[in-house]
Parts: C-alpha cells; sequence; structure tokens
C-alpha cells in the first residue's frame, strides 16, 4: 500500500478507535463482528490499522465492556437490570438519563433514544462499561410523555409540510400533513402537536394546534414563549367566575377573630411598576425601648379555599411568571391586583409574624397569628431609599429605624455563615408596542435589602416555629425551603477556573467557603469578568428548592427556612399559611407523601417560570440589538467552545457568539483545559475574561441568538484588540486538536443560560 494510502489514517490514535469501536456495538448491541467486519464499517484498509483494531478489541474484553463469543468474533456485554429515570436533552440531540437508581447520569447517545425527547421518563438498558468510563445506555420504553405541544416556523411545499422546532425544545423536524395544516400558511409561527411517532421513521406525524403569527412580531413571540413552556394565557371561565364572587367587603365577625394592627404605623415598599402588595410592615416603639415590627403578609389562605376551583388552578400554575412585557399571575387579577393586595387605605386581611426587637436587632419576643392591617403608604423602593440618603418623606424615621435593624439583622446572617450572591439583574424600557428602547440595571440598594431582611426573618421564623422541637415533641409535615451544600467536585472545577483569574476559593469547611466565597464576589465587583464569575457561582450551588425533608438553607446559612412571604404569586407560601394556622390551632400533622409531591411540582413551575424568563430576556436583548448592526462594542469573552467563544457586552450584558469560522486570521484550536482557543501558525489566544471589541453581525430574532464579529478580523491579517486581565496568565500548554472527540463533556455551557438566583 502506498504513503499516500495510508497518510488519512495517521491522525487515527488508539483513543478515537476504542470509542469509535464502542459506538458500533452499542447502536448493534445483539450483533457480533471481527476485525475486518468493523474495518469494512469504518471505512479502515489499512493493514496496520486493522491489527489496531484487533488490539484494541482484546482490550475492550479485558475491560468488561466485550465478551468473545468464538475466536475473534465479539459482542457488547449489557447488564441485566433496566433503570428508569428523566431524559436530559443536549444542544446535539444526545442526551443523559438523570435517575436516582445511579449516582452518575447514563450518557444515550442520540441513535439510542429511540424517539425519547426531553423530560421524558424512560426505562434504559446500561451497556457494560469499564471503571474509567462514563455509563452508556439505550431507551427501551418511554413510560411517560413530558411534552406533546412544539412551537415552531412552518414550511410547506405542494406535497408536505413541516414544523422547524424553535430553539432547542426538539432536534427533528414534525411532518405535517397538508390536511392537518388547520390554517398555517408557509413562515407562520405555530403550535402543533406530535399526533404519532412510527418507529422506523426519524421525523414524528403532527398537527397544528394554533397559528401564532409573523416570527418577529412581539405578541407572536411572547406568545410562542409561553406555548413553548406551556404557560397558560388565560384564566379559565370558571376560575375567573369563582373570583368575582369572592366579595371585597371584611365580614363584621372576622374582625373579632383577628389582631388588629389598624392603628399602627404600616406601609408597603415596593418596584414602581408592582401592582400586587403581598407584604407589608409595621412598626412602634414600645414602653421598653423595644420596637415591635409586624411583617404582614397577605391572607390569601383565607379567600382560597382548599380544594376548590381557584386553589386547583393556583396551584396547577404555582408561581405566577413575569415575562420582559407581562405578567402571567398565579391568581385572578381581582384577587391579586385587588381583595388581597395590601393597597394603601384599604382594611385588609393578613397573616403576620411580629417581633419585638432590641436596639441590636435581638428577638426579644414574636408571635404569629391572623391580623387586619390598613397601610398608610404605599412607597416605592426609589422613593425609600431617597430618604434613606438624606431626603424627606412621609414616614422617614420609621422607615430610618426599620434600615438600621434591617442593617444588623443582615450583619449577623454574613457572620453566621450566608453567602452574598447580589447579581445584576437586566431589565429594559419598553414603549407601548413592546419595543425595547433601553436597557438598564437593576441594582439592590439599602431599600430593597430593608424589605429583604424582615421577609427573610419572617420566612426563617415561621419554619422555626413548626420545625424546631422541644423535647418530647413529634415532628409535623411542613413545606421547607431547602438548599444543600455544594457537591465538592463542583466546587473544584470552579475554584480551578477562577484560578485562571487569579482569584482563589477556600473549601475546607462550610463558614470557611461562605466566607472566601463572600471575598472572592467582593473582589470581582465592577471587573469584567463580575457577571461570569458571580453566574458560574451560583451554578456551582445546589438549586434551592422545596421539600418537607428540612436540610437548612446553606446559602442563607439557615437551619430552618420556609416561604411565608409572597402567596399572591407563589403556592408554597400559600400551603405555609395552610399548615401554620393548622399547627398553631393544635391540628395534626398532615400526610407527608402528598405535601412532598405538592413540593415537587412547586420545585419544577418555579423552574419553568425562570427559564421562559429567561428567554424573554434574551429576546428582548436580541430585539435591542437588532437596529444595531456593524457597531462597535467592547465586550467581555463568557464562554469557549468547540465551535467558537461567546461575548458578552458590557454595557448591555446582550451575549451573543464568535464563530470559530469568522476567525480567519489562523486556524484555532479549543484548549478545554484552559478555557481558549489558539491559533495553530501565530499562537494567539482568545480566553474567558478577555476583553474584545466585537459588532453585530446577525440578530436572529426567532432563534433569539446574537452573531458578533471581531473588530479587525474581516479577512485581513489585523489583529482585533484582544485586552487581557491583569490576573489572567497565558494557558501553561497547548493541547492537541480535539478533531474527533465525542459525547457533550466540553465546556459548551460555561457562561450561558444565565438566571437569577432565588431564596
Amino acid at each position: 500500500m502506498s504513503k499516500k494510502e495510508k497518510k488519512p489514517h495517521k491522525s487515527i490514535g488508539k483513543k478515537e478507535l476504542y470509542q469509535s469501536l464502542f459506538d458500533i456495538f452499542t447502536h448493534k448491541p445483539n450483533e457480533y463482528f471481527n476485525y475486518k467486519q468493523l474495518a469494512l464499517q469504518l471505512g479502515i484498509k489499512n493493514m496496520e490499522l486493522k491489527r489496531l483494531i484487533n488490539e484494541v478489541l482484546y482490550e475492550m474484553k479485558i475491560d468488561g465492556l466485550l465478551s468473545e463469543e468464538s475466536t475473534g468474533k465479539f459482542k457488547l456485554k449489557a447488564v441485566s437490570t433496566y433503570i428508569t429515570g428523566i431524559i436530559d436533552l443536549t444542544a446535539k440531540g444526545t442526551a443523559y438519563l438523570v435517575s436516582d437508581e445511579t449516582k452518575e447520569d447514563v450518557f444515550i447517545p442520540q441513535v439510542n433514544l429511540n424517539h425519547a425527547l426531553n423530560g421524558d421518563k424512560v426505562k434504559v438498558i446500561v451497556y457494560a462499561r469499564s471503571k474509567s468510563r462514563r455509563p452508556e445506555g439505550e431507551v427501551v420504553e418511554i413510560l411517560e410523555r413530558k411534552k406533546e405541544t412544539f412551537v415552531g416556523i412552518i414550511q410547506c411545499s405542494r406535497q408536505y409540510a413541516f414544523l422547524v422546532p424553535s430553539g432547542k425544545q426538539l432536534p427533528y423536524d414534525i411532518f405535517i400533513p397538508l390536511n392537518e395544516l388547520n390554517g398555517a400558511k408557509d413562515g407562520d409561527k405555530a403550535i402543533v402537536k406530535i399526533t404519532e411517532w412510527p418507529e422506523n421513521q426519524k421525523n414524528p406525524v403532527g398537527t397544528v394546534l394554533e397559528v401564532l403569527g409573523r416570527p418577529g412580531d412581539n405578541d407572536t413571540e411572547m406568545n410562542a414563549i409561553m406555548a413553548e413552556f406551556e404557560l397558560p394565557v388565560k384564566f379559565p371561565a370558571n376560575v375567573e367566575k369563582a373570583a368575582e364572587k369572592i366579595p371585597d367587603t371584611i365580614p363584621d365577625e372576622e374582625y373579632k377573630t383577628r389582631k388588629d394592627f389598624r392603628e399602627i404605623t404600616t406601609f408597603t415598599i415596593d418596584p414602581k411598576d408592582a401592582k400586587d402588595f403581598d407584604d407589608a410592615l409595621s412598626i412602634r416603639k414600645l414602653k421598653n425601648g423595644h420596637y415591635e415590627v409586624g411583617v404582614h403578609i397577605a391572607d390569601v389562605s383565607y379567600y382560597v379555599e382548599e380544594n376548590s376551583v381557584l386553589d386547583k388552578e393556583a396551584d396547577a400554575r404555582a408561581t405566577s411568571v413575569y415575562l420582559v412585557d407581562r405578567t402571567i399571575p398565579m391568581l385572578p387579577e381581582r384577587l391579586s391586583n385587588g381583595v388581597c393586595s395590601l393597597r394603601p387605605n384599604e382594611e385588609k386581611l393578613c397573616f403576620s409574624a411580629v417581633f419585638e426587637l432590641n436596639d441590636n436587632a435581638e428577638i426579644a419576643d414574636q408571635w404569629f397569628g391572623r391580623t387586619v392591617i390598613k397601610s398608610n403608604r404605599r412607597f416605592t423602593y426609589e422613593e425609600a431609599q431617597a430618604m434613606i440618603e438624606g431626603g424627606e418623606g412621609d414616614y422617614k424615621t420609621e422607615i430610618l429605624e426599620l434600615n438600621d435593624l434591617a442593617q444588623k439583622l443582615r450583619a449577623e446572617r454574613f457572620k453566621s455563615g450566608a453567602i452574598d450572591f447580589d447579581r445584576v439583574e437586566v431589565r429594559f424600557d419598553i414603549d407601548e408596542k413592546g419595543k425595547p428602547t433601553g436597557v438598564y440595571f437593576k441594582q439592590s440598594k439599602e431599600a430593597n435589602k430593608l424589605i429583604e431582611e424582615f421577609m427573610l426573618l419572617a420566612n426563617k421564623k415561621v419554619a422555626e416555629r413548626i420545625g424546631k422541637l422541644k423535647p418530647g415533641q413529634k415532628p409535623k409535615t411542613f413545606v421547607y425551603r431547602v438548599h444543600e451544600q455544594p457537591n465538592p467536585d463542583k466546587l473544584e472545577e470552579f475554584g480551578r477556573f477562577i484560578a485562571k483569574f487569579g482569584y482563589h476559593l477556600r473549601s475546607s469547611n462550610p463558614k470557611t467557603l461562605s466566607s472566601s466565597m463572600n471575598k472572592l464576589m467582593s473582589d470581582v465587583k465592577d471587573r469584567p469578568e463580575q457577571n461570569m464569575i458571580e453566574t458560574l457561582a451560583v451554578r456551582t450551588m445546589a438549586k434551592a428548592a422545596y421539600s418537607t425533608e428540612n436540610v437548612g438553607h446553606y446559602g442563607l446559612a439557615f437551619d430552618y427556612y420556609s416561604h411565608f412571604t409572597s402567596p399572591i404569586r407563589r403556592y408554597p407560601d400559600v400551603m405555609t399559611h395552610r399548615l401554620l394556622a393548622r399547627y398553631i390551632a393544635g391540628g395534626r400533622s398532615v400526610n407527608q407523601e402528598k405535601y412532598e409531591e405538592e413540593c415537587k411540582h412547586c420545585s419544577e413551575m418555579e423552574q419553568v417560570a425562570a427559564n421562559a424568563e429567561r428567554a424573554s430576556i434574551k429576546y428582548k436583548q436580541v430585539e435591542f440589538m437588532s437596529d444595531k448592526l456593524d457597531q462597535p462594542f467592547m465586550g467581555t469573552i463568557s464562554g469557549v467552545t468547540q465551535w467558537g467563544f461567546y461575548v458578552e457586552l458590557n454595557d448591555t450584558k446582550c451575549e451573543g457568539l464568535v464563530s470559530m469560522t469568522e476567525l480567519e486570521d489562523d486556524y484555532y484550536e479549543f484548549d478545554e483545559e484552559n478555557y481558549c482557543i489558539v491559533g495553530r501558525r501565530h499562537r494567539k489566544v482568545y480566553q474567558l475574561g478577555d476583553q474584545v471589541m466585537v459588532k453585530v453581525a446577525k440578530a436572529n430574532l426567532v432563534a433569539r441568538q446574537l452573531d458578533f464579529t471581531l473588530v479587525g478580523n474581516e479577512k485581513t491579517e489585523t489583529s482585533p484588540s484582544v485586552i487581557r486581565s491583569k490576573a489572567i496568565t497565558p494557558p501553561r500548554s497547548v493541547r492537541k486538536s480535539r478533531r474527533g472527540r465525542r459525547g457533550d463533556e466540553s465546556n459548551k455551557n460555561k457562561g450561558r443560560n444565565k438566571s437569577k438566583k432565588r431564596n
């Protein structure tokens, strides 16, 4: 064989061959192969490589992956047990099985999904593997579909039509017979339901349920986001009818059963655009010199009876969803903005946590129960902040007293080990057509923190009231907000990552970790890499969730914590109110299994809401940048992948991709270990945290994606300006190209999918 014939195969190493052979066996687990048959499938004619195949086959046998059925003929060795779990689909179309039955997620190649989709509950057979390899499997049965409707763009021809799904919700187009278009035209954005999926066909078959409109229109895109996340557009008629029947007057007999706070100074502090007010604060000085501070929460559970149509609807929704230009409320407007809302100069029913505090904000006494209040004033955060900063206004003395107490509560909380994730939140100025006219960042100032601290105090003490047992007491089922300690492996990875910026993280024990994390958050403040490091730090932490099993709240450094303060917009708070009232009255413990299922549902819906909110923000960011094509912007490299790097603009926090194909001055390779890409010839490096000048090349509203190009890199050898953080040093080594690497284990998601923190 000539050298020319051998040359193309010189780059194939044993590692790549091992993976390629494993893929063949896993795709055909019941078939036998010898080295000649495998070489034929791989297109290998080189005798040296054929011998290498044979060598690798025996290594795979030693590793326990293959069995030798006869001399030289091998078959995949599969485990005899099956596991069930939930499919987590990647952007590439491959997936992982997340299961309580195994510590490691099981990798599932696209060919082995067998029509399973993201979120589906499935049964999987797991293939045998060596200790050094990840578990890999195949879907054998779909137990429960998570989703059957999808949003996308209709594409029509004379004989047939397809729905091309938006985003990453479905990696296949849906075939639509022409008689199932139901009025949809070519280019329309629509909702399609999968009606069948023939076993031997790649594409499912569906029917159009609803035409949303033309892509790029604000209402079309917002309705598409709601449909994508299966959020309700409006309340059912029977729910609205039930809400209208609720009287807005308080029965005389109800006053007699409640503690009266109507004559005590009370006010609300909320965002300027808030319409529902579910919490108020009261304050008065006691004769002993202490302060009595009342945290008064709208008594939603009084109006929404358990198992009523209103309750079932609120339970199903579980949370209000706040998109950029609209709110999808948990409760009908009559309740959320009217009957339950703590509007000024109106008598309202509340469930309250009342604290007696000394000058050091130490609790001398506390009380929980139902009350009636009358708010004296509605403040915006800006109005309260102005008084804190020296301005004049109504009830200034009371606001300053509350702020002083809040600062002391906050200081004590951080002293106990709480972590300060004070992240930047992007907000938009929107015109009457929903078009963003400006971007600004929500900053948490003293007024925000004043409210936050008293809400945290109420949530903590309510949880302690039920969860903290006296000697001889039996535990009672309760709804806790829990936050587990971070995974050590994730912490280690995060520590390696920030070290490249010159930062360090100490994690020898929980308290050391929290103080070290707070120092890190302080050090990165106002640095170009701030948002990126804060985002990854939050991701390193476990997700907060609802549970009847209390494990404490690590991030807040609370042994007991619940959600009590927002029942207008969160269903767990409604459950907390009901349970607290029941147990205060001496009632028995409720069924834990039932409430744990409720907690799981609420946690899932909270995540859906967060994803929908992020999608709406991303859309508005792309829309905002769509008329700024070819304008230069300075940005920070926020993510590096094998296909390019992501840049977050410093001024707007909008993120877009600089594709590897756009870097025409060299051939660039991905260095996963050092989070960078490196030019093969000139050794130019682009790595996380670098400052680069970019311009918007494309703003895809439908896909909610921005494409950037580097300024000064357009078909020339001119190098773009790269400003490297002082702390960053070039990588120690440049790894070989990862061409041929399979799977989804890269750093591709670094810097993406930003989410705000929820306590």
